[in-house]
This record gives C-alpha cells, structure tokens and sequence, in this order.
C-alpha cells in the first residue's frame, strides 16, 4: 500500500487501496435520514494471513480470525456493533432477515479461534439488536456485569409478533455463559421505533442509561410522551427509572424548531435526528450526535435537569451528519464522526465527497472549536460517480486509545490514526480485506475487533516472528 501526504487547506493523511467485490449482499445502512444501500463480498486470502499496512507499530498486526455470518431463512445475518469486556466479545446484528438475532457472545481466551457461548435478545420478535454495551456495576441493588442491549423495532415488519415496545434490554453477564434478563427500559408503545443506540455511565452512586430514541420528537402528535434523550437510573437493572427526558428545541439556533428538517441560517436544508450518545469518564458530561444539528454538549451532573452548553456547527458547505463521537486527549478534545452516504448532493453549495472526521477543540464546551479533519483517499477524490470504485467509503465510528484513533470505515475497512499532534492527524495503519464492510471496532487487550457486516467477527493480532501474540502495540486506554 502507497501513503501519500497532500497539502489542502490543513494536512490531511490520505491513502490508496484496491477495492474489488466478489458476490455482493446488500443491507440498508444504519441512518434512515439518508438511505444508502452498503455491498459487500467474501474476504480471499490466499497466501495466508491478511495483514495491516502502516508503520512499525502496526506492521505485524493481521487478521488472526475470522467468525463468519449466521444463516437465517437461508440467507446471512449482517453483523452491527461489536464490543467486548473482560476477555469476551459481544456482537451485534443489523436487519438482517428479520429474525431477531441479538447479540452473540463470543470467549476470546485464544483470540485467534472465538468460542461463541451465548446469545441474548434473540427473544424479541420484530426487533434488530445493533448496539451492546457492557460495564461493571456495584450498587445496594446489583453487583456483577451488565450488558445493556438496544432494542429497535423493524419498521415493516410483516409478523404478526412483534413486540410492543423497544427500548434497551439488560442482562446480567458475570458469568457470559450462562446470561440472564433483568430488566427492560421501554419506549412508549406508540413510538415505533425504540432505542437506536445507548451509553452506560457512573454517576455517583448510580449507573446511568443514556438512551437515544430514534426519532421520536417525530411522533409527539401521535401520543409519544418521550423525547429524543433519555437519561435512566439503572442501578437496580431489575427496575429501570427514566430519570429526565430532554428536548432539543433548547439549542442555540433561532432556525430550528424542533422539526425533523429544516433551514438553517445560510439556507441550507437540514435533517435533525439523535444517532447516538457518549459521556466522558466521569458521567458529567454527555455528547449527542444529533445529525445536522452537530455534537450537543449537555450538562448532566445533575441527571433530572440536563443543562444545554454547546455544540459543534457546520459550514455552509459541510453535509453535516454527525453520527458518533469519541473524546481524546483527557477529554479536552472530541473526535466527530460523519457518516455521509451521498457524495454527490444535490444541494450545489455542499462539498462533494463521502463522509470524514472532524476533530474540535472542547475545552470551552460553550464554543466547540474545529482543529482539524481527517479524510482517506477514497473517501475524497473519488468524485466523479463514472470512476468511482464500488463500495461505501463513509467513515462510521470512532475508538481511542491513548494517541491513536481507531475508525471503522465500510469499504476503507478500519483505519488506524495517530493523534499525538491531533491538529495534524496522520494515518499510520490500514486493515482492509476483500469486500470491506467494517460496521464497528473495539479494541481490547492485545487484539482488535471488528464487525464486518457482510463477513462477520474478524480478529487482529500482532504475530512476528513465529507465532508471538504477546505485543504491546496497543496503547492503554
């Protein structure tokens, strides 16, 4: 693989890869504010491990495993978020058939064969299971691990049993084997759709659910009593009590009216939803990747009364679509991931071009300060739609590790970027296999995780010479 560096108005770290697609299988991306259709084929190593290209720190990283897809009705089940916690990993699933898949528990004791040994909310007919957290919980109510799993309703669901309500499921994981059900928050019955994505925090002496309800300010005139955010005490996970329910009519734009679309200042049209939500490590503070609207800084350390401070702002020729986040450097910066499925708008005043990361300074969280961006190769340049390769080349979520940031990136497979000099980001390793489809990645111990939606589980690992998988590679947390 050839790294080049071009100088634009800011250094941005660009890289070139072949992308070639062998048999396709199609599943609908994870925004439904901007359709796209993702395709991806088999992996095809034929001389063995597939490796990561970059430099000394990543050189010797490959894919040691790769867990393949489920087959349900005949057809795979794509793969969602992964996430892992105390030596095991667990992996969502997407749409797929519409067969309730829920998440798959995978012993990562020998990295390079996972042992799946459970599956959980797989019981929930009508419903698709992208995201799992797991954290470690100690209250008067609860001692021992909790898996907080969302749960969104199929919309189109053609059976006759689908459940009320979505929401997040929690689990009690201290023993991975042998899970169990403790509780459901739920959605009001009359929303749709349910709990997109989720975040569990600490917060004193409570552990907190931070939920994101996937549109539902779209429904307030159809009887839905909560709001976009949630903030739920789950301490005692048995008995879920929402706490506050925050509308984000409360931010600094005179345009927006609460409505799902709308015109901002510069007059360009906007799509408003919440995608997800993250809290730095002391539970203070919570960032919501609301779409168009940007990052929302909010204010929870008192978790009944969320206090609006700021957010991240978008040019007039950005498309917006702040879709995930990720904090470094102590929390003082905020990684912004973008996902952008349509490079080509139809708006003339937008920059052509899949979606990237924008970087911000948030030490003032009043006045997000953009810092820098970080783009691939494929992800800009490929901009006339009669030469561009097949694939999706949006940047979807972000990880970080000490100094490096780890991106999932569909067919740029996963990206791996170091962050020291963070207003100079640079790539320093690239992990794509045949047919990319990278959903999610987690890193955790000495290996990495990523979910690939149409190939399933795949695994890296450091191997140098012989078989050495005891490499320190990865930064601390």
């Amino acid at each position: 693989m050839l790294i080049l560096k071009r100088s634009l108005l800011q250094k941005v770290t660009l890289s070139t890869l072949c992308f070639s697609l062998i048999g396709t299988s199609v599943a609908l991306a994870c925004s439904d504010a901007q359709k796209g259709t993702i395709e991806a084929g088999p992996a095809d190593f034929p001389d063995g491990y597939e490796k990561v290209e970059g430099s000394k720190n990543f050189q010797h990283l490959q894919e040691v495993a790769a867990v393949p897809l489920e087959e349900r009705k005949d057809a795979s089940v794509t793969t969602a978020d992964v996430f892992a916690h105390k030596g095991y990993a667990y992996l969502g699933t997407h749409r797929g058939q519409m067969t309730n898949e829920g998440v798959r528990i995978f012993d990562m004791k020998d990295p390079a064969n996972p042992e799946e040994v459970a599956v959980i909310a797989n019981d929930l007919p009508g419903t698709w299971q992208e995201k799992v957290i797991v954290e470690s919980v100690s209250t008067p109510d609860f001692r021992g691990d909790v898996a907080a799993v969302s749960v969104q309703k199929i919309q189109g669901y053609n059976g006759d049993d689908q459940v009320d309500h979505g929401g997040v499921v929690l689990y009690d994981v201290t023993q991975p084997e042998a899970p169990e059900k403790l509780g459901f928050w739920e959605t009001p019955e009359e929303l749709p759709t349910g709990t997109h994505e989720h975040w569990v925090t600490t917060h004193g002496n409570q552990v907190l659910l931070l939920a994101t309800n996937y549109m539902a300010h779209r429904y307030h005139d159809d009887g839905v009593d909560v709001h976009d955010f949630s903030i739920v005490d789950i301490s005692d996970p048995a008995n879920p009590v929402e706490l506050s329910n925050w509308d984000p009519t409360e931010v600094d734009d005179p345009y927006f009216d609460g409505s799902y679309q709308y015109t901002d200042g510069e007059g360009a049209s906007r799509t408003v939803f919440l995608h997800s939500v993250i809290t730095d490590q002391t539970g203070k503070y919570a960032y919501l990747s609301y779409w168009d609207l940007g990052t929302v800084i909010l204010d929870i350390s008192d978790p009944e009364n969320p206090e609006y401070l700021g957010r991240t702002k978008f040019e007039r020729d950005v498309q917006g679509a702040a879709h995930s986040a990720a904090l470094a450097k102590g929390g003082n910066y905020l990684i912004e991931a973008r996902e952008v499925f349509n490079p080509d708008p139809h708006d003339d005043e937008f920059e052509r071009g899949w979606g990237y990361v924008r970087i911000y300074d948030i030490k003032d969280k009043t006045n997000p300060e953009l810092v820098s961006t970080f783009r691939t190769l494929n992800s800009m340049v490929q901009i006339d739609p009669d030469e561009r390769e097949p694939g999706t080349y949006t940047v979807h979520d972000p990880k970080v590790r000490g100094n490096t940031l780890y991106l999932s990136h569909y067919s740029d497979g996963i990206r791996m970027v170091d962050i020291t000099d963070i207003e100079n980001p640079e790539e320093v390793g690239s992990y794509v296999s045949e047919g990319a489809n990278v959903w999610g990645v987690f890193v955790d111990r000495n290996y990495i995780l990523a979910s690939d939606m149409g190939q399933g589980l795949k695994v890296l690992q450091k191997r140098g010479n012989g078989q050495s998988n005891t490499g320190s590679y990865l930064a601390k947390p």
